[in-house]
This record gives structure tokens, C-alpha cells and sequence, in this order.
């Protein structure tokens, strides 16, 4: 049995990565600002992750076999965890995402081909590109520099799940993005696209849920890329809204460059390759197997 941190798992897929390790017999912490209570008999810890004192009190002398951070988005946030966490845990995992490859918001461009394969994203990280602004930039730079800091020299054996875009668990699933389509869809609204729009990566909010456990019970160390087998465009996700709905074909509306289209479209490629995880012994699901059932799942939120 192990004894597992969960730092964050208060919503969507974390709270289910939280109820399959207690699920499995592990012994399981959470520990986050004390918004919401995890399941009962999980411990409860409550303190802010970006404030050191008050993390070092909350934790007291506990130790852990895995620590599993879902909610790291800048460097300083990783450097405290670091500092807090160097003896005290046997293996560190981050929740990442395939928007640390976005050449959108990267500081250099990226010399592989898409699908993208984890070597694809430089360490070290050259400083970012000055003048970049924009939630977008923030996210992914943040992302890539906790990265950076647990990389250089890890006080613990270290893993980087890059995760794709999570889909599936109808409201639970509270950006908002697939019930986007599912209400414009069913309205009869044109969708927002670019006129060449690129496949991107995708995956269920379980199956993301059950590789973040697989990850904390496994050996290997370094970045693994999480996205089921196949890539989608934004035409062939909007055609299964479509085929799910009961509707004719989606309408659309091609979007001038720069402009903002609608999520999922991208006027660039950085779609992965989860060839490294797949080796390691994860087993992927396809996403046109799980695809439909998570936007029947949507349908039922959205015109609930």
C-alpha cells in the first residue's frame, strides 16, 4: 500500500484520480485550499500550495510515497514544492499539458514534425520572448517553466504527464468547451473555425484520471504526453455533435487570421505522439470509441 499526496483534486478528473487510488487500497492525502472536501475517509489537509510556511505547516512530518500535483502553474509555485517536498516523497508527479508545444505561445520554434514526441520541447528552456501577453501565453509558459524547474537537478524522481484536451463527465467538465459546440450545434449557430483548421489531441476525463495512477505507481521519470490514439479536427468533432444531436451538418464560419475561432480550432499543428507511454505499458483508448458517449454526456448538461 502507498501513500499518495494529491495536491489539488478538488474538480473533474483529479476527483476521480482521487477516488480510483482510495479505490485501490492506497492510502490517499489531499490536500488544497479547503474549497471542497474530498470523499470521506481521504485526509483532508487545507492550506495554499504558493504560500511555503503555511504548505510546510499544513503538511507537519508526514512523508509520501508519490506526490501528485495537479495544480502547479508557475515556476515559483514548483520551486516551494520543490524545497517543500526534497525528502519528504519518494516520486513527484505533475500535471502538465500539450500546450507547453503550442508554437503559438513558444519563445522558439520547434524543429520536429507533428505528431509531437517528447523531446520535441528543449530543456533548458531559452527566456521567454519579451512582449508576449494573454491568458493563453501565461498558461503554457507557466507550465513549461515548472517543468524547467523540477527538471534541473530533481531532489526526487520526477514526471511530467502532458496531458491533451480533457473531454468527457458532461457538467463536470467546467470549461465549458464541448458543451460549446453541443448549444450552437443544436441552435442551428454556425461554429468558428479557421479556414484549415489542424488536428489536435484529445482524452477522456477517466482515461487521464487512470494514466495520472499509472504514473504514480510506475518507475520511469521525465515528460510522458497523455492523448488518446487519434487526432481530431474541429470539422470531425463538430460532425459527431452533429450525428449525436440528430442533426444535419454543422455550419460554419471561417474566422480572418488572428482572429479567435471557436476552442479546438487551431491554425497550427502540435498534436502528440504517446508512443513513450504507450511503450512504457499504458494502454490508450481511441477516441472515436469514447468520443460519442462524452458528448451524449454533454448533450445532457447543456439542454438539460
Amino acid at each position: 500500500m502507498k501513500r499518495i499526496l494529491v495536491v489539488g483534486g478538488s474538480r473533474y478528473f483529479g476527483k476521480s484520480l482521487v477516488r480510483g487510488v482510495w479505490e485501490a487500497g492506497d492510502e490517499v492525502v489531499v490536500l488544497n485550499r479547503g474549497a471542497s472536501a474530498p470523499p470521506a475517509g481521504v485526509e483532508h489537509l487545507v492550506a495554499d500550495r504558493g504560500d511555503e510556511e503555511r504548505l510546510r505547516g499544513a503538511l507537519g512530518a508526514r512523508e509520501f510515497d508519490v506526490v501528485v500535483d495537479q495544480v502547479c502553474y508557475t515556476a515559483r509555485q514548483a520551486e516551494i514544492a520543490r524545497r517543500v517536498f526534497a525528502g519528504r516523497t519518494g516520486r513527484y508527479v505533475m500535471t502538465s499539458t500539450m500546450e507547453v508545444y503550442d508554437p503559438a505561445t513558444l519563445p522558439v520554434p520547434l524543429a520536429r514534425p507533428v505528431p509531437l514526441a517528447e523531446d520535441a520541447l528543449p530543456f533548458p528552456l531559452p527566456a521567454p520572448a519579451a512582449g508576449r501577453r494573454g491568458d493563453a501565453y501565461d498558461y503554457a509558459e507557466g507550465k513549461r517553466q515548472a517543468e524547467a524547474v523540477f527538471l534541473r537537478e530533481p531532489p526526487f524522481p520526477y514526471v511530467s504527464v502532458r496531458t491533451a484536451h480533457v473531454l468527457g463527465g458532461g457538467r463536470a467538465e467546467f470549461t465549458g468547451r464541448l458543451a460549446h459546440y453541443v448549444e450552437r450545434i443544436a441552435a442551428g449557430e454556425p461554429v468558428d473555425v479557421h479556414e484549415d483548421p489542424y488536428a489536435t489531441s484529445f482524452i477522456h476525463h477517466q482515461e487521464i484520471a487512470d494514466l495520472l495512477r499509472w504514473a504514480a505507481d510506475g518507475t520511469f521519470t521525465g515528460p510522458v504526453n497523455a492523448a488518446s490514439h487519434g487526432a481530431l479536427d474541429v470539422h470531425a468533432l463538430c460532425r459527431t455533435v452533429a450525428g449525436r444531436l440528430g442533426s444535419r451538418q454543422p455550419r460554419y464560419r471561417t474566422v480572418a487570421p488572428g482572429e479567435t475561432a471557436s476552442p479546438f480550432s487551431f491554425d497550427r499543428p502540435y498534436a502528440m505522439d504517446n508512443g513513450r507511454a504507450t511503450r512504457l505499458g499504458f494502454r490508450f483508448r481511441e477516441v472515436g470509441d469514447w468520443l460519442p458517449g462524452a458528448v451524449d454526456e454533454a448533450v445532457r448538461g447543456a439542454l438539460a
